[in-house]
């Protein structure tokens, strides 16, 4: 359950339509989402990267089959430390999200969680909001893990 031009920063990566690919005949970015959608969701994603300590990354696009293998790949090529990584891959056209947590990032976000985190996602994108349904998966994903231990105050 549980990318083609890339927008990093230095916690989090949004890839849409397969920059880990060759290119191919791929829409660009800009002819997916607005210059405002792809604002929103690097927020998002910064945003939930600094409240916990984890690194959250998003691919949108087509998946391999079998899709959870295909995902699983992707967050192993996610960046640095995917241990404590996040990766939210949509594939809109085969009706696909899968969420793919690294082993420390696992602890703090169990698989009901990201169950609950996807159902959110995919109502929102039953009713055609792409970018709302993952900008709210990934607010209930940093709900849910909370702050790094260093940080809490309690």
């Amino acid at each position: 359950m549980t990318r083609a031009p890339e927008i990093d920063t230095p916690r989090t990566g949004t890839d849409v339509g397969g920059t880990l690919h060759p290119r191919t005949a791929e829409a660009r970015i800009d002819e997916i989402f607005s210059f405002r959608e792809l604002a929103r969701l690097d927020e998002a994603l910064t945003m939930s990267s600094r409240e916990t300590g984890l690194r959250f990354t998003l691919y949108v696009g087509e998946l391999a089959t079998p899709t959870r293998a295909a995902a699983e790949q992707l967050h192993a090529r996610s960046g640095e430390h995917p241990t404590d990584a996040v990766l939210i891959a949509v594939s809109p056209g085969q009706r696909v999200v899968e969420v793919v947590t690294g082993a420390g990032a696992a602890r703090r976000l169990p698989d009901r969680a990201c169950a609950l985190a996807v159902l959110s996602m995919t109502s929102a994108f039953a009713n055609g909001d792409l970018v709302g349904g993952i900008v709210n998966g990934l607010r209930q994903l940093s709900d849910q893990a909370g702050h790094p231990a260093g940080l809490r105050t309690h």
